[in-house]
């Protein structure tokens, strides 16, 4: 899939001064056409990115604004999440046409301070030098995509969340 220029400066502006957008995203699931929810349990949310590098890059977030990926979560609640984060990533390999499959949990207090965990699945045949970190960064471009493309993937990651 193609990638088109990203603006990283507007993004970070965005990010710093707007009200969290997974608080938005696990209070109204799939109300923006973007954010594409794959799996909701009762504390935890998993949807599409909205501006991916890799196709099938998903994030997972408890609903609750938690700022610290270990401080802030009790085990049993940290170790829910890394079920989904599994059982996610395991959709999204079954889905999507896989290498490997990166999985990261990035934010700052500066911005998107909630945490989320990255499921960047990296697609067979890329250069070694664009694979890594390179693959992530929305600096080199994300894919050019539209909601319904999204629509669709998203109902084929829940099916294969249910199998």
């Amino acid at each position: 899939m193609q990638r088109i220029p990203f603006d990283v400066e507007a993004y970070v502006q965005r990010v710093r001064s707007s009200p969290c957008f997974i608080c938005e995203v696990a209070a109204s699931p799939g109300s923006d056409g973007w954010h594409e929810v794959v799996a909701d349990t009762e504390n935890d949310i998993a949807f599409l990115c909205k501006y991916p590098t890799l196709l099938g890059h998903v994030l997972v977030a408890p609903k609750i604004h938690h700022e610290h990926v270990v401080g802030d979560l009790a085990e049993d609640a940290y170790l829910q999440l890394m079920a989904l984060v599994y059982r996610v990533a395991r959709a999204v390999e079954a889905t999507v046409e896989v290498e490997r499959t990166y999985l990261l949990s990035l934010g700052s207090q500066q911005g998107n301070s909630h945490v989320h965990w990255h499921i960047s699945p990296l697609p067979p045949g890329v250069p070694y030098h664009e694979q890594q970190f390179h693959a992530l960064m929305a600096e080199n471009g994300v894919l050019a995509w539209t909601p319904e493309q999204a629509s669709a993937l998203a109902r084929l990651l829940r099916a294969a969340l249910v199998n």
